[in-house]
């Protein structure tokens, strides 16, 4: 996906009410943008980083700036704008990127399923091959090279593991795909420090039959597109 408008840059003054930034624009001004992301985001929104945000041309939006990439100290990108990581894995299932998931011919998003009252992210199906359900997180910590989910301890997070869980009970295909938006990060794992009812769940998903999957993606100014996978790995 490539961003049109192109993106402009900012310098990060602070993140505040989970919706909203300061940032500084190159000649001195300082004004608010929207933060798409009510999560931490620990290590991703440090004063003094700089920011790259989208505008756009709604005019009832009462902030018209969307921050979607910060650019770290180090160089690293990491995708602000967590609605991005199911546009990325949205296109790469319809360019048959991801090889485990390339023979389903249908794509659904956003379909009601499970017994919690849930929407699954992505339904796949087709003629002669298990129905198959998909539910895209994506990881943007980052500790000693090592890229962690989540980031905060999550509710909303372990309710999806026990969904899947049932799906796959029932002998259809239950997919758990990380999306790394970070560029720092190589290989995952959950973040039983941060929330160890989640990490022991997602043991004992994988052990129900939960498939696992973890792709990183590419990410510059101009576009991001998810890449190739990496390791998932076990309860660090």
């Amino acid at each position: 996906m490539e961003f049109h408008p192109s993106l402009q840059s900012a310098t990060l003054i602070k993140r505040y009410k989970r919706f909203l930034a300061d940032v500084t624009l190159p000649n001195g001004e300082e004004i608010t943008i929207h933060c798409a992301n009510t999560g931490a985001m620990t290590g991703c929104a440090t004063p003094g980083d700089t920011v790259w945000y989208s505008t756009s041309d709604n005019a009832k939006r009462k902030y018209p700036h969307s921050w979607e990439l910060t650019q770290t100290a180090k160089g690293h990108f990491i995708c602000i704008n967590t609605l991005r990581a199911n546009q990325l894995v949205a296109e790469a299932l319809a360019k048959k990127c991801i090889p485990e998931l390339s023979e389903y011919s249908e794509i659904k998003p956003e379909v009601k399923y499970g017994t919690e009252n849930s929407r699954i992210d992505f339904f796949l199906s087709h003629n002669g091959l298990p129905d198959c359900f998909i539910e895209v997180k994506s990881v943007t910590l980052l500790e000693d090279n090592h890229g962690f989910f989540p980031d905060a301890v999550t509710l909303r997070g372990q309710k999806h593991l026990r969904e899947l869980m049932h799906i796959a009970k029932e002998g259809k295909r239950a997919i758990l795909l990380f999306v790394a938006l970070h560029t720092g990060i190589h290989v995952a794992s959950a973040a039983a420090h941060i929330d160890k009812k989640y990490a022991q769940l997602l043991e004992e998903a994988k052990q129900s039959g939960v498939e696992v999957l973890c792709y990183q993606a590419d990410i510059t100014v101009q576009q991001m597109s998810l890449s190739k996978q990496i390791s998932f790995t076990s309860i660090k």
